[in-house]
């Protein structure tokens, strides 16, 4: 369990990011890191489960992206997004807690995952979220999901010329991609070029992120939807992972 870590190391984190928070947002953060441990004990739902790991590789992480996403749903009231693999909840769950104004579908193929992310919505009382259980390749070719989002996000799903092929079919046009990426994230982009160009999105552009307290290279790689995906995309399940664009 999470002994040790308090309200007030959220907010001093969220203060070392330049994030503003509330005690209340703050107090979600913590209590959702304590579901997330104590779920762990019986499912696994990740590698790192001690205070200064959750509190830095997970929550702050994850809120490493919020002066991007303000700056990009600037002006719209109730934007949708979709965060695509995302595990235990990250980065949705936290962006959700700071930007309760957004309208938040979670996504991931594994049931165990789903299961976590909905019992949290439910005990931390959370409203204008659902976590669906389903693959990406699948979703994106539904009417409900397809290009329906202002943003989709993804953190740690797969390199992003595989990446780009999961979460720009879900993008309307006119909204975003960010892709939450380490020190290879340069290459990372050179290398989806095409696969961006093809799927609608424009040049990538890169946003180095400074996580307070860790030495890790981190970025943000940021594809506006300028142009319909093809209707042939995605490919079925397990192409985009297995040949790239």
């Amino acid at each position: 369990m999470l002994m040790s870590l308090h309200t007030t190391d959220i907010c001093q984190m969220a203060d070392e990011l330049k994030v503003t928070l509330t005690d209340d947002q703050c107090s979600l953060l913590l209590r959702y890191a304590r579901l997330l441990v104590e779920w762990n004990r019986h499912m696994n739902l990740t590698a790192i489960e001690d205070d200064a790991g959750v509190l830095t590789r997970h929550l702050a992480d994850s809120l490493t992206v919020l002066p991007a996403l303000d700056r990009i749903l600037a002006g719209r009231p109730a934007p949708r997004m979709i965060d695509v693999g995302t595990g235990a909840g990250l980065p949705g769950i936290p962006v959700k807690i700071a930007r309760p104004h957004i309208v938040l579908d979670l996504a991931d193929s594994t049931g165990k995952k789903i299961r976590f992310c909905a019992a949290v919505i439910g005990e931390l009382g959370l409203a204008g979220i659902q976590a669906i259980h389903g693959r990406a390749e699948e979703m994106a070719r539904r009417r409900e999901y397809r290009e329906m989002y202002d943003l989709v996000i993804a953190r740690a799903v797969a390199p992003l010329p595989t990446l780009a092929e999961y979460l720009l079919p879900f993008a309307k046009v006119s909204g975003w991609c960010i892709a939450m990426k380490g020190a290879e994230a340069e290459v990372e982009a050179q290398r989806a070029q095409k696969a961006i160009a093809t799927l609608g999105g424009s040049a990538p552009s890169i946003e180095p992120v400074v996580l307070p307290r860790l030495p890790d290279r981190r970025a943000l790689i940021l594809i506006r939807k300028i142009r319909p995906t093809p209707n042939r995309y995605p490919r079925p399940s397990g192409a985009p992972r297995a040949a790239p664009l």
